[in-house]
């Protein structure tokens, strides 16, 4: 079976030093899942992931552009058809929700607790993902990654003098 890949965000939201994260649930099967969706064309992974967080449940915010992680799952397809996805998984950190959203009405949202989030969820890679976040480990990473190519970029000037 070919994996396939999809993108998706991991909305949270920092209130009074409690993280919270948002499930929505799946259109079909009505599993809590988070927004996620397929790649497309001119879209990097975490615009698709950011996108899909704004047509699922109206969210919009920072993105980050390193994925936190990574999980897989069997997706049905028409017919008996299955195949599995890959889903990398970018943390979202929500600044706003708008009154109204492309698939407004077609979803329950749930903002939960991530260890609440994790016992809601089927997929156990998911689930693990969501035990460990931690909102602080999101922003450290995006600082890490600006810091880890400024220092690339010292690297290879000194290398070139």
């Amino acid at each position: 079976m070919a994996t396939e890949r999809q993108h998706a965000a991991l909305p949270y939201v920092v209130c009074n030093g409690e993280v919270e994260v948002l499930l929505i649930t799946s259109r079909d099967t009505q599993r809590w899942v988070i927004p996620k969706g397929w790649p497309k064309k001119k879209m990097t992974a975490y615009e698709l992931a950011a996108l899909e967080a704004y047509e699922e449940a109206g969210l919009q915010g920072e993105i980050d552009e390193v994925p936190l992680g990574d999980y897989h799952y069997i997706k049905r397809l028409k017919g008996d058809e299955e195949t599995l996805v890959r889903v990398d998984v970018y943390p979202l950190l929500v600044e706003s929700q708008l009154l109204d959203w492309p698939e407004k009405g077609q979803r329950q949202l749930n903002w939960v607790r991530p260890e609440q989030a994790a016992r809601m969820v089927d997929e156990k890679e998911l689930s693990l993902l969501l035990k460990v976040f931690r909102a602080e480990k999101a922003k450290s990473r995006r600082a890490g990654l600006v810091s880890s190519v400024t220092n690339a970029v010292k690297r290879l000037l000194i290398r070139a003098v």
